[in-house]
C-alpha cells in the first residue's frame, strides 16, 4: 500500500493539496440556501444575489480582523522602482529583501522623507497652471519622484563613511581628520533612517508602490492584507469560520428586511457575534512552544 491513498493522489496530481480544510465561497452561498432559506425555515424567500452579495461583504469583513487573509509576492524591482498594487490589495504587511542566504531584510516606510504627490501640474513662466483647450489642466512628471529615485541614499542613513570622493577627502585625509578611535561613533542619528534596507512608498494616484534607488534589480517579498475576493465565488473559507459565515449572512439579511422584529434581529446579532468570536479563537493558532521560544532572552533590559 503507498504512503497516499487514491484522494491525496488525484490532489496532488491537481495541485491542490491542503485543500480540504477550505470550503469555497460558492458552497457555502449553496449550503445557506439549503439550510436556511424555504418553507418553515429562517427566511422563507430570499434572492440567490442576495445571499451572494451579503456572502462577499460578510468575508471582506472577516479577512481585514479573523482570518487575515495574508498574501505574499516574490518580485525583483525594476529600473522603473515601482510595483503595482494586487486588485485585492487592502493594506500592507512587510516588504522586505532577500540577501543571498534567502534572509528577509525589512524595507521600511518612507513616510516624512519623501512624498509621491497627487497631481504634477505644469506652470507657465507666472506660476499659474496651464490647460488644453478643454480647460483640462496639464500634468508632467513629478520632480519629487524622479529626485527620489536618483538620490544617493547613504547621504540619508548616515554610511557616508564609504563615499570619500563625493565629499572631495581622500581615504588618508578622512583618516587623518578622525583618528581610527572615531570610526562608527555617529551621535544624533535619526532611528528611521539609520538604516541601510531602503525604503518604500505609496504613490496613491497611479496605484503603485516606489522604492528607492538602492532596491533596484533587489528580490522582494511583498506580503499584504487581501480582501478575500479576488478570485469571486471560487475564494476558499477556512472550515473553522464556515459557521461564522452562515451567521454572519443571516444576520445582514434580516438587519435589511423590512417587517422583522427586533427582537429577531438582535438575537442574530449576538450570535453572529459569538460565531465570529470562536472563529477568530480557532483561527488564532497559538503555540505555546512558540511563545516560549521568542521569550526566551527577554529578561534583558530593553531600551525605549
Amino acid at each position: 500500500m503507498g504512503l497516499l491513498d487514491n484522494q491525496t493522489q488525484a490532489q496532488y496530481q491537481a495541485g491542490t493539496l491542503g485543500a480540504y480544510q477550505y470550503v469555497s465561497l460558492q458552497d457555502i452561498i449553496n449550503n445557506f440556501t439549503i439550510a436556511y432559506v424555504g418553507e418553515n425555515k429562517l427566511l422563507p424567500k430570499v434572492k440567490r444575489t442576495d445571499i451572494a452579495f451579503h456572502a462577499q461583504r460578510g468575508l471582506a469583513e472577516m479577512s481585514y480582523d479573523i482570518l487575515r487573509s495574508q498574501k505574499a509576492h516574490e518580485i525583483e524591482v525594476p529600473t522603473t522602482l515601482q510595483m503595482i498594487l494586487p486588485q485585492d490589495y487592502v493594506n500592507y504587511v512587510n516588504l522586505s529583501w532577500i540577501d543571498e542566504l534567502g534572509v528577509k531584510r525589512p524595507i521600511y516606510p518612507a513616510n516624512n522623507l519623501t512624498t509621491d504627490p497627487y497631481s504634477n501640474l505644469l506652470q507657465d513662466g507666472t506660476g499659474v497652471p496651464t490647460q488644453d483647450n478643454f480647460g483640462e489642466d496639464l500634468e508632467g512628471t513629478s520632480i519629487t519622484e524622479s529626485r527620489w529615485k536618483s538620490n544617493n541614499t547613504r547621504l540619508l542613513n548616515s554610511s557616508w563613511y564609504s563615499d570619500f570622493e563625493y565629499f572631495g577627502f581622500a581615504n588618508q585625509d578622512l583618516y587623518s581628520l578622525n583618528g581610527p578611535w572615531n570610526w562608527g561613533r555617529l551621535y544624533g542619528l535619526d532611528p528611521q533612517r539609520s538604516q541601510v534596507n531602503g525604503w518604500f512608498g505609496i504613490n496613491e494616484r497611479e496605484g503603485k508602490f516606489s522604492f528607492s534607488s538602492n532596491l533596484a534589480g533587489r528580490l522582494i517579498v511583498f506580503e499584504y492584507i487581501s480582501d478575500g475576493l479576488a478570485y469571486d465565488l471560487d475564494t476558499k473559507v477556512p472550515k473553522m469560520a464556515e459557521e461564522a459565515m452562515y451567521k454572519s449572512i443571516s444576520y445582514n439579511i434580516l438587519s435589511t428586511r423590512a417587517n422583522v422584529s427586533e427582537g429577531v434581529v438582535q438575537r442574530y446579532k449576538k450570535d453572529r457575534y459569538a460565531a465570529l468570536r470562536n472563529a477568530k479563537i480557532r483561527l488564532s493558532n497559538i503555540k505555546l512552544e512558540e511563545i516560549t521560544q521568542v521569550m526566551r532572552g527577554k529578561s534583558k533590559w530593553i531600551k525605549h
